[in-house]
C-alpha cells in the first residue's frame, strides 16, 4: 500500500468518524421533534440528555486533536562532537535510501529507534525530521545491526511513511477522547467504539505494510544476516532491559533511592550476560500474525527479509557504542534529562546495591516480626521474640501460617529459610556484613573481609530448641548483635505492591467507596463519586499515580491484618472481614458497582479465599 493511499485512506476514515457524529446528530434531532410532539418537554429533556452529552463528546475530542502538538519525544539531542559516527553512518544511508537526512538525532532510554516528522497540511508538505535512537541499542548491537535498523528508519522517510504521523496521531487522538468521554452505557458510544475499532483496523494494516517496506531498505543496505540478527535482538535486549529494571533498579527506586549511573548499569549486565541473552534471541518464540498489530510478527518479517535481495557491505562486528565519542558520559547526560530523581539518594553502583537489598531483607523481616508480634502479642517484635518461641517450642505453631498443609514440625523445620533471612537482616543491621553487587547473579552477602558469610548453618541450629544456644554463640562470635534486629516498619505498606483489580462504588461499613485490590492489600477510597463513572474513574485513578502513593493517601487495610473473611453473598458481593484486633469490616456491593476489569470481583474472592487458608 502505498504511502498516499493510506494517506487518504486515513482521511477519509477520520472524515467517516465525523460523519457518522453527523448522522446521529440529525437522527437525536429528528427524535427530539417527536418526543416533544408526543410527550411533555421533561420527558424529553430526559431521553435526549445521554444522547446530547455524547454527540458533545465528539466536538471535545476533535477540539483537543486539532490543538494538540506533536512534539519530539524527550531525550539527548547529539550533535557531531557527541556522535560523528553515527551521524556520519545516518547521512550515508539517507543518500542510499534516497531521502533527506534526519535534522536532529535524539538519544532516547527505550530499547527502540524511531523517526518523526513534524509535516504540515495532513502530510502534504513535509517538515523538521527527528531520528530517535535508543541507548540500549547502541550498547547492545554490532554496528552491522545497527545500520540495518538505522536503514529501517530512514526507509520510513523514504516512503514517505512519516508524512501521514500527524494525521494517524490526531485521528487516534481524536476517537479515543471522544469514545473517553461517552459513558459505556450510552447507545452512541457503541456506534463509536465500533467504528473506532474499524479505524484501527485499515490504519493497523497499512502499518504493518510500511514496516515490510522498510524492511526493505533494512536488507539492502545492511544484508540479510545483520538484517534478521537485528530484528531478533530487540525482543530479547527488550526482556534484557525488562529483567534489569525489576531485578536490580525497582526495588532500590522504591526504597528511595537511585543508581548514579543508570545505562552504564545496564551496559554492564549485558556484557556479564551475554550468553543468556543470545539464547533469548535463538529461542524466542513466535507470535501468532493479528489484525491489531501494527507490527507484522518477527517470523513473517524475517521470512520476508530472506526472501529479498541483499546488496550491503559484509560484517561489521565493531560495537556500536564506537559510534558515540563517549557513550558513558551520553548515558549519565541522558539520565540527567529524563529521569526524575526527586527526593531519592543518588548512589555508585556498589552502594545502590548494597543498601537497597539490604531495605528488601528488612521489609521481608518486617513481615515475619510482625507475624510474631501479633502471635505473642509483643509490641515492638524482633528476632529475640521469634527466637524465644524456638526456646519455648512454640515455632512450629507459630510457622504453620507460613507453610500450607505442613505439620507444627515440619513448619519448624522449614522455618530455617525465614530464619536466614532475619540473621542475614541481623548481620547487616549489626554492621558486620554486606550485600555484595554481582552481575552475573543475585547479590551475595559478604563479611568484612569480603568473603562470603553463609549463615544457613547457623539457622538450622536456630529453629530446634536444643541448638539455638549454639547458634547464638556462633552469632556472637561474628559480632552479630541479635537484639538490634527489630521491626522497622510496624505496619505494612503498600511499597512494591501490584495491581491486580478495581471495584467503585462499594459500601465499606454502609459509606461508599472506591476498592482498589493490590497484591497485599486492600486501598479505601471513601466517597469516590457519582455511580456510572466508575470505570473511566478507577482507570484515570490507577494511571496517575503510583499504587504505593494511593494507599500512603487513603486508608490502606494490608491482607496480613485479616484473620478471617465471611463471604455470606458472591453476587452481588457481600463479605464480612474479621482483623487481629478484633474489628470487622462490612463490605457490600451496590447495583451500581463497576468493575476496573471484568475478573475484578473474582479475583476478590480468591484473595479473600487464600485468606482463610
Amino acid at each position: 500500500m502505498s504511502a498516499t493511499y493510506r494517506a487518504l485512506a486515513s482521511v477519509v476514515m477520520l472524515i467517516g468518524f465525523y460523519v457518522v457524529a453527523l448522522l446521529q446528530l440529525a437522527a437525536v434531532v429528528a427524535l427530539g421533534v417527536w418526543l416533544f410532539g408526543h410527550t411533555n418537554g421533561v420527558v424529553t429533556g430526559k431521553l435526549l440528555l445521554p444522547l446530547v452529552v455524547a454527540l458533545g463528546a465528539v466536538g471535545v475530542g476533535m477540539w483537543k486533536a486539532i490543538r494538540t502538538k506533536n512534539e519530539p519525544a524527550p531525550g539527548l539531542v547529539l550533535d557531531e562532537r557527541a556522535a560523528p559516527g553515527l551521524w556520519a553512518t545516518v547521512r550515508e544511508l539517507a543518500t542510499a535510501v534516497g531521502t533527506r537526512a534526519p535534522d536532529e538525532i535524539r538519544l532516547v532510554p527505550e530499547v527502540n529507534a524511531a523517526v518523526g516528522e513534524q509535516s504540515r497540511l495532513l502530510g502534504l508538505v513535509g517538515g523538521r525530521r527527528t531520528l530517535y535512537v535508543g541507548l540500549p541499542l547502541l550498547q547492545a548491537m554490532r554496528i552491522d545491526q545497527l545500520r540495518s535498523v538505522l536503514a529501517h528508519e530512514l526507509g520510513h522517510y523514504s516512503g514517505r511513511h512519516t508524512r501521514l504521523g500527524g494525521v494517524a496521531y490526531r485521528g487516534r487522538l481524536a476517537i479515543g477522547e471522544t469514545i473517553e468521554r461517552i459513558s459505556p452505557r450510552n447507545p452512541i458510544g457503541w456506534v463509536f467504539k465500533g467504528y473506532a475499532l474499524l479505524y484501527l483496523m485499515v490504519d493497523n494494516a497499512a502499518s504493518r505494510r510500511q514496516e515490510l517496506e522498510a524492511d526493505r531498505a533494512s536488507v539492502a543496505l545492511a544484508g540479510t544476516e545483520a538484517a534478521t540478527s537485528a530484528l531478533r535482538t530487540l525482543p530479547a535486549l527488550d526482556a534484557a532491559w525488562a529483567f534489569y529494571m525489576r531485578r536490580y533498579v525497582e526495588s532500590g527506586w522504591s526504597a528511595g533511592l537511585a543508581p548514579d549511573d543508570l545505562f552504564g548499569g545496564f551496559a554492564q549486565l549485558l556484557d556479564a550476560r551475554r550468553d543468556e541473552i543470545d539464547a533469548l534471541r535463538e529461542n524466542a518464540p513466535e507470535r501468532e500474525p493479528s489484525r491489531w498489530d501494527t507490527h507484522p510478527p518477527i517470523g513473517v518479517r524475517v521470512a520476508a527479509m530472506t526472501a529479498a535481495p541483499a546488496t550491503g557491505p559484509g560484517a561489521d562486528e565493531r560495537p556500536g557504542r564506537t559510534l558515540l565519542a563517549d557513550v558513558a558520559g551520553a548515558g549519565r547526560h541522558l539520565q540527567s534529562l529524563v529521569v526524575a530523581h526527586g527526593s531519592r539518594r543518588v548512589l555508585p553502583w556498589p552502594e545502590f546495591v548494597a543498601e537497597s537489598v539490604a531495605a528488601g531483607v528488612q521489609r521481608q523481616a518486617d513481615g515475619i516480626y510482625r507475624a510474631a508480634g501479633r502471635f505473642t502479642g509483643t509490641p515492638s517484635p524482633g528476632l529475640p521474640t521469634v527466637l524465644e518461641l524456638v526456646r519455648s517450642g512454640r515455632l512450629g505453631e507459630f510457622a504453620e501460617q507460613f507453610f500450607d498443609g505442613a505439620t507444627r514440625k515440619e513448619a519448624a523445620a522449614a522455618f530455617a529459610g525465614p530464619m536466614e533471612t532475619l540473621l542475614d537482616n541481623a548481620a547487616v543491621r549489626s554492621g558486620r556484613a554486606r550485600w555484595e553487587l554481582s552481575w552475573t547473579g543475585p547479590a551475595r552477602l559478604v563479611g568484612p573481609d569480603g568473603e562470603p558469610w553463609d549463615l544457613a548453618d547457623v539457622a538450622e541450629l536456630a529453629v530446634a530448641p536444643a541448638s539455638v544456644d549454639e547458634a547464638l554463640a556462633r552469632l556472637a562470635e561474628r559480632g552479630v548483635d541479635v537484639a538490634g534486629a527489630t521491626v522497622v516498619q510496624s505496619r505494612a505498606s503498600a511499597r512494591n505492591a501490584d495491581l491486580i483489580a478495581g471495584l467503585a462504588n462499594i459500601k465499606i461499613d454502609g459509606r461508599e467507596h472506591d476498592v482498589l485490590v493490590l497484591d497485599n492489600g486492600l486501598v479505601l477510597i471513601a466517597d469516590p463519586g457519582k455511580a456510572g463513572e466508575g470505570e473511566k474513574r478507577l482507570t484515570a485513578l490507577v494511571g496517575s499515580v503510583p499504587v504505593a502513593d494511593l494507599a500512603a493517601r487513603h486508608p490502606y487495610l494490608p491482607y496480613e491484618e485479616i484473620t478471617s473473611v465471611e463471604v455470606r453473598r458472591e453476587v452481588p458481593l457481600k463479605a464480612t472481614l474479621t482483623l487481629f484486633d478484633g474489628r470487622t469490616v462490612q463490605m457490600q456491593e451496590l447495583m451500581a458497582s463497576e468493575f476496573l476489569e471484568k475478573r475484578s470481583r473474582d479475583t476478590l474472592l480468591t484473595v479473600f479465599r487464600r485468606i482463610n487458608g
